[in-house]
């Protein structure tokens, strides 16, 4: 009767024994292989088996960057290459203009300027003579840089976008970068203009007769 006891209790113990190493099992996992980057080990990573069959087994690599880029895009149109003012007058301004649209992806926007190539209007024929309100020539008159948003400006981005055309000025040396306008984000070029620009003059009743002239230089730079 004992030994028959003691053979059910070593059974019991045989039979939790391996129960205990199947959930051991179960629950275990074993390294079968790695997870890499090639040429770099900060990436490495175990790939785990669960010691079943039927099993699994995975591993994860975090971390892969992809990059891009977009290359910047910068456009400026001017409608037209000549402004004539034709025959001056000592009584009222004479005003010319033309029209400025501007393209780009530049994140901060752009800022357009307006240079005089000789300070004035000159004479064709004594490049003393100046039409402007300096009077070192002996006729004092006016010569004035302008300009405003175009009306019909639909430029936007993200309704964050703002635009400023504001220039008026007296235009007297052949320095100066007059701003035309700016922007503060990207614009698209939807082939309406964005800016009016205007050169307005005044002759003395004293100013020469002749032909003058003058050369305006813009320039456009982009913020990317």
């Amino acid at each position: 009767m004992i030994k028959t006891k003691i053979k059910k209790v070593l059974a019991i113990i045989a039979i939790s024994a391996l129960a205990s190493t199947q959930m051991g099992n179960t629950f275990a996992a074993t390294q079968i292989g790695t997870g890499s980057v090639t040429g770099t080990a900060s990436f490495d990573t175990n790939i785990m088996w669960d010691d079943n069959f039927p099993g699994t087994a995975s591993g994860s690599i975090s971390g892969v960057v992809v990059t891009a880029n977009i290359a910047p895009t910068l456009n400026m149109t001017i409608s037209t290459g000549a402004i004539d003012l034709g025959t001056l007058s000592s009584v009222a301004f004479s005003t010319g203009s033309l029209d400025i649209e501007i393209g780009t992806n530049a994140v901060n926007g752009v800022v357009v300027t307006a240079r005089s190539g000789s300070g004035g209007l000159t004479s064709t024929s004594s490049g003393s003579v100046q039409v402007n309100n300096l009077s070192a020539d002996g006729a004092q008159d006016n010569y004035l840089f302008t300009s405003n948003l175009n009306g019909a400006n639909t430029d936007t981005n993200g309704g964050s976008f703002v635009a400023t055309a504001a220039l008026s000025t007296e235009v007297t040396d052949n320095s100066t970068e007059h701003v035309v306008y700016s922007s503060n984000r990207p614009e698209e070029n939807t082939g309406i203009d964005d800016i009016e620009f205007s050169v307005s003059a005044q002759a003395n009743a004293m100013t020469p007769a002749g032909n003058y002239q003058d050369t305006i230089t813009f320039t456009v730079t982009g913020s990317f």
